[in-house]
């Protein structure tokens, strides 16, 4: 929840290839603090913690951000939920036409967008094997 001095985050994943949430999927949470913090430079992102995408694809239990908070980034797991998913399938997709020893181009998707103060973002995570979006949600 936000607060005045706090933004809030919460996000969910949409499996497009198949119209439907995607489960089990592990999604790390990180904050930098700073307008003027360079990007990049070790030490400037804080790791908070982690959850894991429930049956509805949503990650209902993401730590709070610290107070002063400019700067998120979700990390999100990809590439178990889409080798499970390869697995219980039994079939000889096409993911292996283009992406060499992995079954997956994305194994990890990373997102990063800036907060301010009293707001809360929602940022949902739209997947497919080859390809993703995201977007500020309500």
């Amino acid at each position: 929840m936000s607060t005045s001095t706090t933004a809030s985050v919460s996000t969910h994943i949409l499996d497009t290839s198949i119209g439907r949430p995607a489960e089990g999927v592990a999604v790390r949470l990180s904050a930098r603090s700073g307008q003027g913090a360079p990007y990049g430079r070790a030490g400037d992102w804080q790791a908070l913690g982690g959850s894991a995408t429930d049956a509805d694809g949503r990650c209902k239990d993401l730590p709070a951000l610290p107070e002063g908070t400019t700067h998120v980034r979700l990390d999100f797991e990809v590439e178990p939920y889409f080798a499970k998913k390869q697995a219980d399938a039994q079939q000889d997709a096409p993911a292996n036409r283009d992406s060499g020893a992995s079954s997956v181009f994305f194994p990890e998707v990373a997102i990063t967008f800036a907060v301010v103060p009293g707001e809360h973002y929602h940022v949902p995570l739209l997947l497919n094997p080859f390809g993703y979006s995201v977007y500020r949600g309500s």
